[in-house]
């Protein structure tokens, strides 16, 4: 099975980043995760794109805030499917991050989940291994009809309460 890879801008982004962590955990999938800035390490960041194919990965995962180029640098040094999670931590409330994050140029796509929308990013890169992996797949799909069967469970509570 691939790998999903994880890199955050900063330490302070991983209390954001801990949901992917455990929600791809969850599945049994293997996370590794770093700490590279696309301004501060760029060539760890490179490097690291450059080399994920070879070492396993599937997805890449990039957390990062404000200016938010981390994904960006990411996704121009690979080919693997990049999905981005802005990071609200500045005064613009994320929204800096999130149009950083969306905003690619024609042939560099980033997948991009909403402000510190971790699991959601950690859903897809799921939903992206499952493509080519039938054990999987078949987890996701219980976890999706658990998912459905837990909010019809909800409704029918709440309609005997009427």
């Amino acid at each position: 099975m691939k790998k999903v890879g994880i890199i955050m801008g900063s330490d302070s982004d991983l209390a954001v980043v801990s949901k992917a962590i455990e929600t791809i955990s969850r599945f049994g999938v293997v996370v590794e995760t770093h700490i590279y800035s696309a301004h501060r390490t760029p060539e760890a960041v490179r490097n690291f794109a450059l080399n994920a194919k070879n070492n396993g990965f599937g997805v890449i995962i990039a957390a990062a805030g404000k200016a938010a180029h981390l994904a960006g640098a990411v996704a121009a040094n690979t080919t693997l499917p990049v999905v981005g999670i802005p990071i609200k931590s500045s005064a613009l409330d994320g929204l800096d991050a999130l149009l950083s994050t969306v905003q690619m140029p024609s042939g560099v796509p980033v997948a991009t989940v909403a402000i510190d929308g971790a699991e959601n990013a950690a859903f897809l890169a799921i939903q992206i291994l499952a493509i080519s992996d039938e054990g999987l797949s078949q987890k996701l799909s219980a976890y999706k009809q658990t998912a459905a069967e837990n909010v019809l469970l909800k409704d029918k509570e709440f309609n005997t309460k009427k």
